[in-house]
Order: C-alpha cells, then structure tokens, then sequence
C-alpha cells in the first residue's frame, strides 16, 4: 500500500537533519514552469493571490527568484525534513530509524503545488505553493488542470513498485482533489480522526492533522503491507469504530478525559 499526506506552509530548513540519502524531483520540467509563472506575480500578487502578509508574501517572491534547477544541494532538503506543520509534528521524522525512514521512503509520498508528487527523501528548495491557489498558466486555469493526471499516473507507477492497488488517503481534500477523478480504479481508503467535544464526535483540523502522521509513523515503525493492519492504530488514545466505517472511510474515535 502507499500512503498520500499534504505538504506543509511552515518550513524548516534550519534544524540538523539525520544522515540520509536524498533523491531528485520527478517533475523538474513541470516545476519550472510554475515557477517562470510566479515570478511573473509581484508582492501585491502574491499578498492577493495566496492571502498572506506582504513580509510572507516578499519571502516567496525572493524564494521564486532564486530557484533553480539543477539547485544546489547545500539549498535543499529532503522533504521529510523540510516539512513543518500539524503532520508533521505526529510523523516525527528526526526520530524516525534508518529501516523507518526506507520504509517512508517507499511507502508515502507527499502530494504538492509545485513539485507534484514528492518522495520524502526529494530535496526540494523552499516554497509557498498550495494545490487550491487559482495559478493560471498558458495551458490550465489551475494547478489541478495544470497536473491533470500525471500526479495520479506516477502514484500508479509507485503502487507497482510495491505490489500494491491500495492507496492511503491522508491528505487533505484540497491536496486529494488533485488525484481523486483519477484514481477510481484502485482501492482508496480514507482515515477519518474525530474527537468527543461538546457531546459529540468531530473532526477537530488540528487533532486530525496531527493524527495523520501519526498513522504514517504508525505503519513505519510497525512495517505495515496490509490496509487492514490499519485498523488497530491506537496511537494517542485513537481507537477504529467498526460501526461508523465503511469500506471507503475508515473512523477512528477518540475520548479524553
């Protein structure tokens, strides 16, 4: 199986990293090609276009300026690595073992604007590029016209290598439409996370965020091959709810306190 997880806004490209082999991106034209696009946007563009501050908004006008292809590998980081939010905060990779770290390797991959489909070892430079951004170029409207099908056809290709059909979603659904319409033919499964407030279970962005890595390190340290094996992550307190899933969407129930 191979599971799919966003990427992150926040970056890190400061703290020590363990030793690790890095790969390239498998989209460097693609890539490129969005990037000569968003050097054509200034800083007000970009402010209006991605909704930040006009200080986050410079740093990525400087970043699309500066990028390159072949990049300077003392530039980049794996992905992994480069990574910093909610997901990533669960998936922990700093503490993640050399035979964990292979099985990430090959067993996740991080769907994203720019680079398309990232292995976690693909160093990448830093950049702002969220999937759902209306970015038109001379061909597309958007970047999921943009993508069209290539993110979904090199997913197929790593779910052979694997000798799998099943494909793990735990990306967003911003991040998910990208593949979604192609995808029909494997067998998807959908980790849903809630949590008991105010009398109810829901779905809480954070929790569920930090969940989902979770469920990532989960199958690395257990070298999960199986989608059912799934079924009995419990890391922090999370437990699967039979009677609330279905064969598409699995739930996972959690009550504090």
């Amino acid at each position: 199986m191979l599971a799919v997880i966003s990427p992150a806004k926040t970056l890190d490209y400061k703290s020590s990293t363990p030793e690790h082999h890095v790969t390239d991106i498998r989209f460097p034209d693609e890539a490129a090609t969005l990037v000569d696009r968003m050097r054509q946007f200034g800083v007000p563009d970009i402010q209006s276009l991605m909704g930040v501050s006009e200080k986050i908004a410079e740093e990525n006008v400087e970043r699309f300026s500066q990028w390159t292809w072949p990049y300077p590998s003392n530039a980049a980081r794996a992905a992994i690595f480069a990574f910093k939010g909610d997901v990533y905060t669960g998936l922990d990779a700093y503490s993640l073992d050399q035979v964990e770290l292979d099985y990430v390797n090959q067993h996740v991959r991080i769907l994203s604007g720019l680079y398309g489909l990232l292995r976690p070892t693909d160093a990448i430079l830093p950049y702002r590029l969220e999937m759902g951004k209306k970015v038109r170029t001379a061909a597309s409207n958007d970047l999921y016209s943009f993508w069209g099908n290539k993110i979904a056809a090199q997913l197929g290709d790593d779910l052979a290598k694997v000798e799998s059909n099943t494909l793990v979603n735990l990306a967003s659904t911003e991040y998910f439409r990208s593949v979604a319409p192609y995808v029909k033919s494997l067998d998807v499964v959908t980790p849903v996370f809630k949590d008991w407030k105010n009398g109810q279970y829901k779905v809480i962005s954070f929790f569920a965020k930090k969940a989902r890595g979770s469920m990532v390190r989960y199958m690395a340290e257990h070298q999960l091959t199986k989608p059912e094996q799934l079924k009995a992550f419990d890391t922090d307190g999370y437990a699967f709810n039979a009677e609330l899933s279905s064969n598409r969407e699995w739930v996972f129930l959690r009550k504090q306190g």
